[in-house]
């Protein structure tokens, strides 16, 4: 007997997030041949990562001669996007677990490790220090231009820093 109420394209009410591969479509999409229709593609592409910028990663790491084929860039596109697909889902999966919404750096670290890619996830851990380190002296420096811009720390036109004023509170009862 077949469970008509539950569709293999639709996520399973229980979690909230399943991750469907591009290619466990069933044949709604495709068209007489046998290829997927242009709609199909498009909503598959929207999945992908900018070719351009896979690329432009790609020749990086490649002598300054070497060429890379369009059927290479391609099969990286898709393998990256599986991949950020695969750990970004069991990322949400945990935050799904813990009632939260926003996944954040420490859940793809987690679910690197959680996946088996410690080689990765450990990294990922100390870029992640740096970057919110960096981000914090960024956001400092943002506030003392802002309280430069409000006057605070300017210098007068002969050079001189104004004079800053204190005033102390009295406590009740005391002179």
């Amino acid at each position: 007997m077949v469970d008509n109420n539950t569709s293999p394209n639709k996520p399973d009410k229980q979690t909230p997030f399943t991750y469907y591969h591009p290619t466990s479509f069933s044949t709604q999409g495709y068209d007489d041949d046998g290829e997927l229709s242009v709609v199909v593609k498009e909503q598959l592409q929207d999945r992908l990562l900018p070719i351009a910028n896979v690329g432009r990663i790609m020749k990086q790491i490649l002598p300054p001669n070497a060429k890379i084929s369009k059927e290479g860039k391609e099969t990286m596109q898709e393998c990256v996007s599986e991949f950020i697909s695969f750990v970004t889902g069991e990322a949400s999966d945990k935050c799904g677990k813990e009632k939260r919404k926003t996944v954040n750096g420490d859940d793809i670290c987690w679910a690197l490790g959680n996946l088996g890619f410690d080689d990765y996830a450990e990294p990922l851990k100390r870029y992640l220090v740096k970057y919110r380190e960096a981000e914090g002296e960024r956001a400092n420096q943002n506030r003392a231009a802002a309280g430069e811009e409000a006057g605070f720390g300017r210098r007068t036109s002969d050079g001189e820093t104004p004079v800053t004023f204190s005033f102390d509170l009295m406590e009740k009862g005391r002179n």
